[in-house]
């Protein structure tokens, strides 16, 4: 039976950290709303309560009944759930002086404690909470404290319980790794089985149960996901697979020949079909960015159909929805607030079961299972890249003459991050190592590629927008360019890159000598939140 640890979600923005972090340590794990824990679900070896954007006394404030799981599976409340836990227990939670936001060092109290075994004196911890605890209900004690806060973290003293008032998950608190696998192996007793070759042997055989002789029809974009998705039901069940890949006509330059070219590699079955000039027809004069997609979606889904209908024994449509795209679906109380490509069901006149081989995978272990199919690494390192194209990058009306300017623009912009090499050393190049992205030794540091440095990377067309230039002895009037490019783990979150002044220089340079219709080359600085990734 598979283990796993249950994640309590009450509505913080490091949940999935805290998912990711015991995923690392091969663990499974799963986020489930904060009042949809599984009572009987035996293969649950531990409990994990979030934090919160609420204060326990927050009329809005989500509440779970504890003795469905206390003191028969460990229990870790980190923030929130570690004052939620003293509040209703009957301890004291009161609001802090001010509120406690950064780093902080921890004094660990009681040494003998096992969440705190191998623990560094005066380790780093970050703290982000507007309350503190001030007194700890009856039966707890406190194991840690820091020079503001008393109780930064607590254990019961006859169960397994324990709450932090610090996070863990975030990179900013030095050993929160090594408290949580002090946790999830020696304290709930993780076999530690969850692995990608694991993953592999195991979908497939699920995969060859479910379907049995059944035909598949998946929907192939070109990105990791879905790739990672056809290769492993390939492996399942081979020829039994048809793969789908319509060009809307907004891919990058040579996408659709390029991809149909990887996907022969992998000795894919896949349909390609060219229907650019309906999509572009279809969007002519459409400015508006949701009507953008409106359209786009409609027409792929009847274009999609109209392939599927043709292959007359299929049973099945796979997709490569990943976990994240589940979780961004739906919030704490089960309510859609986000409608997801992969997560809005089937249309009834398909006659088709839902078929999802990666649903339980983060982005960057569906990567690590393309590794351990033997994909390609450009197919495994590919950014993400928005469903409608090139579309919701041109800002304003999209024709056939902006979508070849843009891309244009954007060959030179990817091309150029993936030829830039850089340096590193040290803990950077322990963690790029670590995420498995592909790097050559040089002197005792690694060297890596900026491309696959960077989360999502593309070039926008301003078509609404016109400055004058100057082009040898003439003046131009052309449109400018906006580059972005973003760091992050799973787009919740993203910062703009800190690109090098030289390589800025380089590409700015050559879009506007090499690109007709381009005269100005700008860097998108705007981190998520506030902004988005994608300009539309």
């Amino acid at each position: 039976m598979q283990q796993k640890i249950i994640i309590l979600d009450f509505g913080s923005q490091t949940t999935q950290l805290i998912a990711r972090r015991l995923r690392e340590l091969d663990t499974f794990c799963e986020i489930l709303p904060y009042n949809r824990f599984p009572a009987d679900d035996t293969s649950v070896i531990g409990v994990i309560l979030s934090g919160s954007p609420f204060s326990v006394y927050d009329p809005q404030a989500f509440h779970v009944d504890l003795s469905q799981f206390r003191g028969r599976l460990p229990v870790l409340g980190i923030c929130y759930g570690a004052q939620y836990m003293s509040h209703v227990l009957g301890g004291a939670v009161e609001p802090a002086g001010s509120r406690e936001y950064g780093r902080a060092n921890l004094s660990v109290i009681d040494t003998s404690n096992s969440l705190f075994h191998g623990f560094s004196s005066g380790s780093q911890v970050w703290m982000s909470h507007g309350d503190t605890i001030t007194a700890l209900p009856h039966g707890f004690h406190a194991i840690a404290s820091t020079s503001h806060v008393r109780y930064a973290a607590y254990a019961a003293d006859e169960e397994p319980t324990w709450g932090v008032q610090f996070h863990p998950e975030v990179f900013h608190t030095a050993e929160g790794s090594l408290l949580l696998r002090n946790f999830v192996v020696d304290i709930c007793g993780s076999r530690q089985d969850w692995s990608p070759a694991n993953f592999v042997d195991a979908t497939v055989s699920e995969l060859r149960s479910q379907l049995g002789s059944d035909r598949v029809i998946l929907g192939l974009s070109g990105g990791v996901d879905s790739s990672v998705a056809a290769v492993l039901l390939h492996r399942a069940i081979g020829s039994r697979l048809t793969c789908i890949f319509v060009d809307h006509g907004m891919l990058r330059k040579n996408e659709f020949t390029d991809v149909m070219r990887d996907y022969e590699g992998l000795d894919l079955n896949v349909i390609g079909v060219d229907a650019s000039e309906r999509f572009l027809t279809d969007l002519q004069g459409v400015t508006e960015p949701e009507r953008k997609r409106k359209i786009i979606g409609r027409d792929f889904v009847e274009v999609f159909n109209a392939e599927a209908r043709k292959i007359k024994d299929a049973r099945h449509l796979a997709q490569g929805t990943i976990y994240p795209d589940r979780i961004e679906s739906l919030n704490i109380t089960g309510k859609v607030i986000k409608s997801h490509h992969n997560v809005g069901g089937l249309p009834e006149e398909m006659n088709l079961s839902l078929c999802e081989p990666l649903k339980w995978l983060f982005k960057d272990e569906v990567r690590r299972v393309g590794r351990q199919l033997g994909m390609p690494e450009h197919l495994i390192t590919r950014h993400p890249f928005p469903g409608p194209g090139l579309a919701v990058r041109i800002l304003g009306a999209v024709t056939r003459e902006k979508v070849h300017v843009l891309q244009e623009a954007d060959d030179i912009f990817i091309r150029g991050l993936r030829d830039y090499k850089v340096r590193l050393s040290g803990e950077e190049a322990r963690r790029t190592l670590a995420a498995g992205i592909p790097a050559d030794m040089r002197d005792g540091e690694i060297e890596v590629s900026l491309y696959d440095q960077i989360w999502q990377a593309g070039a926008i067309l301003l078509s609404d927008v016109r400055s004058v230039g100057v082009m040898g002895d003439e003046r131009t009037y052309e449109n400018p360019v906006a580059l972005r490019a973003v760091t992050s783990t799973d787009a919740m979150t993203a910062d703009w890159a800190h690109l090098p002044y030289d390589f800025m220089a380089r590409v700015s340079s050559d879009i506007i000598n090499k690109v007709k219709g381009v005269n100005r080359v700008c860097y998108d600085i705007s981190s998520k939140p506030p902004s988005t990734i994608e300009w539309e």
